[in-house]
């Protein structure tokens, strides 16, 4: 099945992407109640529905969304100056991949929600073994093979 790589729920997420369990869920009961009014899929939990229709949820896409555009700042392929978001990490040699970014400390909650926040450790800890940065569509399929399940809830 063919999946729309982007939805007016996804428009703009780095701009605005929910972080509370409470604005999640509310967003990702709109993919939740369209899966369930398919034929044949109306018995099966949501997990499921999405495994058969071979698709992910809104919050990971948002998130692999959120990656896509960090590399596409990082390579300088969107009209944004990097370093006016992010500083690159010069301790970072020797675990992981070349382009880990320094962590800035958030003191409020609301700062730890912005982008430029929000990105830093999932970027950091993304598998350098399976992460090929050599281009963006490179960048791309090998984002999907990485296990980011542990960054969302659903």
């Amino acid at each position: 099945m063919a999946v729309i790589s982007w939805t007016l729920l996804e428009y703009a997420s780095q701009v605005w992407s929910p972080c509370t369990v409470t604005e999640i869920s509310k967003v990702e009961s709109v993919q939740r109640s369209f899966t369930k009014r398919l034929p044949g899929l109306k018995n099966l939990d949501y997990a499921n529905r999405l495994c058969v229709l071979e698709i992910e949820s809104l919050e990971l896409r948002r998130l692999s969304s959120d990656m896509i555009y960090v590399y596409k700042m990082i390579f300088g392929l969107v009209d944004l100056s990097f370093n006016d978001y992010f500083v690159l990490r010069v301790d970072s040699t020797t675990r992981g991949h070349k382009y880990k970014l320094f962590t800035k400390y958030s003191r409020l909650n609301v700062r730890k929600h912005f982008f430029t926040e929000r990105v830093v450790s999932v970027w950091n800890n993304l598998e350098c073994d399976i992460v090929n940065f050599s281009s963006l569509r490179s960048f791309k399929a090998s984002l999907m093979m990485c296990d980011m399940s542990k960054y969302v809830n659903y």
